[in-house]
């Protein structure tokens, strides 16, 4: 089986859909920032601390570089965020004294030099390129390492096969087509996210009513069919409108909160799919949190899947339980960790 990563790849499926200028943009759109060496920040240049461990800001500076500076405001929350997440799951996988030879970590390094190599590529002026130090490198590293072991270790053939059975739909090909609206918030403020989530509660309660409204002007001997056609265009329309004119989503704006059609395993970040594929056609979601903010989600269609082994999608239930394995513990860290976010500078 391939090596266990941190579940990165399924973030791509609304990052592509939300922030579209960050996963399409080509790197010459955006202004070259001058090389400088991460050797050497500022000493006060922290991003964030987690439970006293800081980030440092050339951490968020070397994923920014990747992004046009339109978009650094947008960007800059969902990074720390991320790198927020990092840290947590690390410092609990170091709780749980999960060690890693640091032979590993040197072979790691130098495949990497040998295939920079090849590439004629020197290893000190990437690093150099991306702001890291090769300290920093191998900090990763050893990171990747740890979580890679234990979710090996948890990733049993048992777990697999139990959650391929309880939650077949995910692996057989069904999909979902869904519309969202998007409200960001940072998810270190706890009082921002319930303020968001009583928006997105609002917002679902106008579309309610709109619909309810609709429906009232219906003759009284419609039968239940164009009844329930009617619903289903009020409520999409509605709903497309509400998306259009407060979704932070670019999607929002330009298609009414659609991200067409998307399986249910590594084409969005697992708790917007999960929350989705519970949903029948043209039913709407409670707010949904995800590293992108707070979402309200309305499926409009559904296809069903195909026959399939456990076998043939072994890989993919192997991701989905590692996402949801990474969720639960980094969660779960969150609920107590003291997490300070400064400002970008």
């Amino acid at each position: 089986m391939r090596s266990v990563q941190r579940p990165f790849r399924a973030i791509l499926g609304l990052i592509f859909s939300c922030m579209p200028a960050l996963a399409q943009t080509p790197p010459s759109a955006a202004p070259a920032a001058p090389a400088q060496t991460a050797s050497a920040p500022a000493a006060n240049a922290v991003a964030a601390t987690v439970n006293g461990q800081p980030i440092p800001e050339s951490a968020v500076q070397r994923s920014l570089q990747h992004v046009p500076p339109i978009k650094h405001a947008e960007a800059r929350p969902q990074i720390i965020n991320f790198l927020v997440d990092q840290v947590l799951l690390d410092q609990y996988l170091l709780q749980q004294k999960i060690a890693i030879d640091p032979k590993d970590v040197d072979k790691a390094v130098e495949e990497m030099k040998a295939e920079l190599q090849k590439q004629k590529k020197d290893f000190a002026k990437e690093l150099q390129e991306m702001k890291l130090t090769e300290a920093e490198l191998r900090e990763h590293i050893a990171a990747d390492m740890r979580w890679g072991k234990f979710a090996e270790e948890r990733a049993t053939e048992k777990a697999l096969k139990d959650l391929f059975e309880s939650q077949k739909y995910l692996f057989d090909g069904s999909m979902v087509r869904a519309r969202h609206i998007l409200l960001a918030a940072d998810a270190n403020d706890a009082k921002a996210g319930e303020q968001v989530v009583a928006q997105l509660q609002a917002i679902k309660q106008e579309i309610n009513k709109q619909v309810a409204d609709g429906l009232a002007k219906l003759p009284s001997g419609t039968d239940n069919l164009t009844r329930e056609k009617k619903r289903q265009s009020l409520l999409e329309d509605a709903f497309a409108a509400q998306a259009k004119d407060k979704s932070a989503c670019p999607s929002g704006k330009e298609k009414g909160g659609d991200v067409d059609w998307f399986q249910g395993v590594g084409f969005m970040v697992e708790p917007f799919s999960r929350a989705a594929f519970a949903l029948k056609p043209f039913e709407m979601s409670e707010p949904i949190k995800t590293p992108f903010g707070y979402h309200l989600i309305l499926v409009t269609d559904r296809k069903p899947g195909r026959e399939v082994k456990f076998e043939e999608v072994k890989e993919l239930v192997k991701e989905l339980y590692i996402a949801r394995l990474h969720d639960s513990i980094v969660g779960a860290a969150r609920q107590n960790a003291k997490i300070v976010v400064h400002p970008g500078k």
